[in-house]
Parts: structure tokens; C-alpha cells; sequence
């Protein structure tokens, strides 16, 4: 009772409206699992012209820019996953080729970004959220990172749906993390306190020239799954258990600049983490900066 009081005194002192309530309450109301797993049942259906007309609309609605695709008719995707995570053309995204330099991952907006306050992230104004919390508790991740820097970025419906790696890295360890499935927009980023440690997350750890880099893939409200290029579907299953796998040797994996390492069947939004004074953010990121996989995301200290 307690949590609930404190989420609505905050709500108060928002001024926000009596409908922006319900919409919040909604989110702790509804039964998140099963939206998300009947959202995964209908994106696989093959339905054939069923499949392609709710594909227009959702490209009408949301202005999908398919011309950027490798396959621009929607005729051409037998599912709806299939359009969501769709590939776009070759050298659509060009990839920054400075040695010095790591690129954007993902396709969206910047929720936030800047320097990790001890083990303090911003999630939003007048929200901040844990590193510990982020990193499911994990001690050595959270000394490696506190201190350090990030940035999140948000994925809207519009966006293309694969994620990158901003350098070359080779993976050491993934933590599949069960949690909540609130939907990440902007407006409920906003004022559901510590939504990004609560949500269904992959966290990836990689070295890279820059140092160790996590990159995190954080699940949402309707996100069928996520997957990685090295392991392929990580959920579901959802057992509700933390899942860890490490990689030596010939199970590490290693990507290069601009490769794709993982995607999300609907959803959502990635975290990258940087160690205490590896890289320099690029000037140009703020919040509600558009984000282009390839460009630059920041520089080598």
C-alpha cells in the first residue's frame, strides 16, 4: 500500500490528468503476460490477405517508411513478425567507419543519456533508477559500470526492430532477466518510477577495444520475444527465473561494427553501458535526439 501511495502522491504533485491516471493504471492493472503472449500468437499467424491488410494499416498508422526496406510490399511478409523485424536495404544504415568511434545501435529516440551518477541512471525527469537494479544484482557488472556513462533509446512501432553493435566486441556473458512488461513510451517512461530495472531485460557483456560494453534489449508491454544472433529466441520460454550464460573460447562469439546482434518481435528499447571513463557521448545526443543506426553514438577516451 505504501508503493501504491507513493506512485500517487507523485502522480499528484505531476498535475496530470484524470484520463493520463487511468492510462497508468491501466499499465499495473492489466494482465501483461497474456496480452503478450496472444500479440505473439496473431504475429506468427499466416493468414495470407488478413496478414497483409493489418500490416498496412500498422504501416499507415505508425508511417513505417518501407521504401528503406529490402522487401518494400507487404505482400512480401508471410507474418506479421516478419514485417516487424524486417531488413532494410544494403548500406540503407552506412556505418561509421572511425576506428576512434562507436555507432549508434538501434533505430529510435534518445530517452536519456549522460553520465551514470555513482549507481544512479535517469530514466526520466524526476525519475532515477539503480545500475544495481538494472544488472539484476549482479556485483561485478555493477562495479564495472558505476560511475560510468549510458544511453537509452527508444524504439517506437514505426522503427526498424534489429539492434547493432556500436563496435566490434565479443560476447563473455548474457543474463536473461523475467520481470515486468510495461510498455516503455515516452509517457509511462515518465511516470512509472524505475520501469526500465522492473521490465523483462537481455543483458549482454562484451569486450570491445573501448572496454567492457553491455548492451541491454528491455522487453515492453506485446514484445513476443527477443532474440540475439548467437542464441537465437531468448524468451519465450518464460520460466520467471534469472538465466546466465558465459562464452569462452569458441563459444564467444565475436561481432563487428554495425553487425546485427539481436532483435526484438515488437517493443522496445536498448541500454548501453559504458565503464568510468572509457568514452565521450557525442555532443549532439539529448533527449528526443532521432537515432540512426551506424551514426555516431560516442568516442574513445
Amino acid at each position: 500500500m505504501l508503493g501504491e501511495y507513493n506512485i500517487m502522491n507523485s502522480l499528484e504533485k505531476k498535475q496530470i490528468t484524470y484520463g493520463q491516471r487511468l492510462k497508468i493504471a491501466f499499465q499495473y492493472a492489466m494482465p501483461q503476460i497474456y496480452l503478450t503472449q496472444i500479440a505473439g500468437w496473431f504475429a506468427n499467424k499466416r493468414w495470407g490477405a488478413v496478414t497483409h491488410f493489418v500490416i498496412k494499416m500498422f504501416a499507415k498508422k505508425y508511417n513505417v517508411h518501407m521504401a528503406e526496406a529490402a522487401k518494400p510490399n507487404f505482400s512480401d511478409y508471410v507474418t506479421f513478425n516478419e514485417f516487424f523485424i524486417r531488413q532494410l536495404k544494403e548500406y540503407a544504415r552506412p556505418i561509421n567507419q572511425n576506428t576512434d568511434a562507436l555507432c549508434l545501435p538501434a533505430d529510435g529516440k534518445i530517452s536519456q543519456c549522460g553520465h551514470i551518477d555513482d549507481e544512479l541512471l535517469l530514466q526520466a525527469k524526476g525519475h532515477s533508477f539503480s545500475l544495481r537494479d538494472l544488472l539484476a544484482g549482479d556485483e561485478e557488472l555493477t562495479r564495472l559500470f558505476k560511475d560510468g556513462e549510458f544511453v537509452t533509446t527508444y524504439l517506437s512501432p514505426r522503427d526498424y526492430h534489429r539492434v547493432h553493435m556500436p563496435c566490434n566486441g565479443t560476447i563473455r556473458k548474457m543474463i536473461y532477466v523475467p520481470g515486468e512488461l510495461f510498455s516503455v513510451n515516452p509517457f509511462l517512461n515518465t511516470h512509472i518510477p524505475n520501469l526500465l530495472a522492473r521490465n523483462e531485460r537481455v543483458i549482454c557483456l562484451f569486450d570491445t577495444d573501448f572496454g567492457p560494453m553491455v548492451q541491454i534489449l528491455v522487453g515492453a508491454t506485446i514484445t513476443a520475444s527477443i532474440s540475439t544472433v548467437w542464441e537465437g529466441v531468448i524468451n519465450p520460454p518464460r520460466t520467471g527465473d534469472i538465466r546466465t550464460w558465459t562464452y569462452e573460447g569458441q563459444s564467444a562469439v565475436s561481432l563487428a561494427k554495425g553487425q546485427e546482434m539481436g532483435a526484438f518481435q515488437l517493443g522496445s528499447t536498448v541500454i548501453n553501458l559504458f565503464p568510468k571513463n572509457a568514452v565521450k557521448l557525442a555532443d549532439y545526443l539529448q533527449v528526443d535526439t532521432v537515432t540512426r543506426v551506424g551514426e555516431i553514438l560516442a568516442y574513445k577516451k
